[in-house]
């Protein structure tokens, strides 16, 4: 129909574009307009199903073969593109480009039927809609030509074309100062506090570093309040948010393997480490992402923390100091007993590690002297009752702090707490 938009492009040309945008851009899931509808195909639509959870559909194309995808409606993409970015997913959106002769030729009521260009992508890295807005009129006011009998649209055409004669200089556009720059020599961007479309109560803060947006990260309420006030602004949130991105990078070399290691009786070496997802469906930790690594004839994972993962992508940390705080138990490293302290005052005589004649398991508790008491009785791991008595690289004081810490602190506390209320009284 004459000075109608076409939209409704067939799978096979969607799927075409599809490859040849997909050898552009590897990494992002490429969502495509078409119609009322934003599809996806191949191995998009294989991790829109998985994250959005829906339908996955087989389509059959004229060359009798079939073609995966996957979509939804279009006034949706408000609620399901925050959950893509949400999963680490980069997403381009891409809408069809139209023809400046077939634009005349709406214009001129000819006919406008004929192959749709190439989609463009819309933003290059997280791309957000933008709400479009309407033009609008000041209240009592109506338009018209001005007293000089100059057409306002007329002037401004020429102001533009007088312009652009200047030279590339006048219409250049100065680059965004940066809000903070890192320890790396990183500029960081567009740093900004904003609340969530999907949950009003939910605030995020997000960033951009040498121009690659940010997960964004849910925020504090005491954050937002303070960033509301003033009280804190982009670098505090950074650095909140964000820490590895602002800590200094090791070198390169610290990633080539083996990286070395003071074991509890000679040098270890890590031989390989690396990231991956749990996918075992039985397992506690399934969906996970976990650390693998090797060393000497050991072969060990965990699930990794967030600031740990944070820190091996950003280069922060290096695999032997990612080994020893998450393996170092396993491989009864000195370093991993090295953080854990009695509070000053405590007689390290008073620990004692022993087998629980109930049970038969191995304990350790702590006789604080007199006037705050024992401790109860908690069982040690296999591998910490190793480290004390074959290994010898933990110490019975180092156990007892790893296991008692937080009630010797209490027992400690507990009678500074009844002494100074009773001197209220008095």
């Amino acid at each position: 129909m004459a000075g109608q938009k076409r939209t409704d492009i067939p799978d096979e040309t969607l799927a075409g574009q599809f490859d040849e945008m997909k050898k552009r851009h590897p990494d992002a899931i490429l969502l495509f307009r078409t119609g009322d509808t934003y599809m996806t195909y191949r191995q998009d639509a294989d991790k829109a199903s998985s994250v959005l959870g829906i339908e996955l559909r087989e389509r059959p194309l004229p060359d009798n073969t079939t073609i995966r995808t996957a979509g939804f409606p279009y006034h949706a993409l408000d609620t399901y593109l925050p959950r893509l970015v949400r999963a680490g997913l980069r997403v381009a959106i891409c809408e069809p480009l139209e023809d400046p002769k077939r634009k005349k030729k709406e214009a001129d009521g000819l006919d406008t039927s004929g192959p749709i260009k190439e989609p463009i992508k819309k933003e290059n890295d997280m791309p957000r809609k933008k709400k479009e807005k309407a033009p609008q009129e000041e209240p009592g006011k109506t338009a018209g030509v001005p007293a000089d009998g100059e057409n306002p649209k007329e002037k401004k055409s020429e102001s533009t074309s007088h312009s652009a004669g200047q030279g590339d200089a006048a219409t250049e556009r100065k680059p965004r100062e940066p809000q903070m720059v890192t320890v790396n020599g990183d500029k960081v961007t567009h740093g900004h506090a904003y609340r969530s479309n999907v949950n009003p109560e939910d605030w995020y803060f997000t960033a951009r570093i040498n121009g690659q947006q940010l997960k964004p990260q849910k925020m504090e309420p005491a954050d937002v309040a303070a960033y509301d006030k003033k009280e804190i602004g982009v670098p505090e949130l950074m650095q909140r948010y964000y820490p590895t991105k602002l800590m200094p990078r090791v070198p390169e070399e610290a990633f080539k393997y083996p990286n070395g290691l003071a074991g509890p009786s000679g040098p270890l070496t890590v031989d390989k480490f690396n990231v991956y997802k749990e996918t075992d469906e039985t397992r506690a930790d399934y969906g996970r992402y976990k650390f693998y690594a090797q060393v000497g004839d050991k072969k060990m994972s965990a699930p990794a923390s967030r600031d740990d993962l944070n820190a091996y992508f950003d280069r922060v940390a290096t695999p032997g100091q990612l080994v020893e705080r998450n393996f170092g138990e396993r491989l009864h490293l000195p370093s991993h007993y090295a953080q854990f302290r009695l509070p000053d005052g405590i007689d390290p005589k008073g620990v004692r590690v022993a087998k629980d004649r109930s049970d038969g398991k191995w304990k350790v508790s702590a006789d604080l002297g007199e006037g705050l008491g024992r401790t109860s009785k908690q069982e040690i791991s296999f591998d910490d009752g190793y480290s004390l008595f074959k290994a010898k690289s933990a110490t019975r004081e180092q156990i007892a702090a790893k296991y008692l810490g937080g009630e010797i602190a209490a027992m400690m506390a507990a009678p500074l707490s009844v002494e100074k209320s009773a001197s209220m009284k008095m």
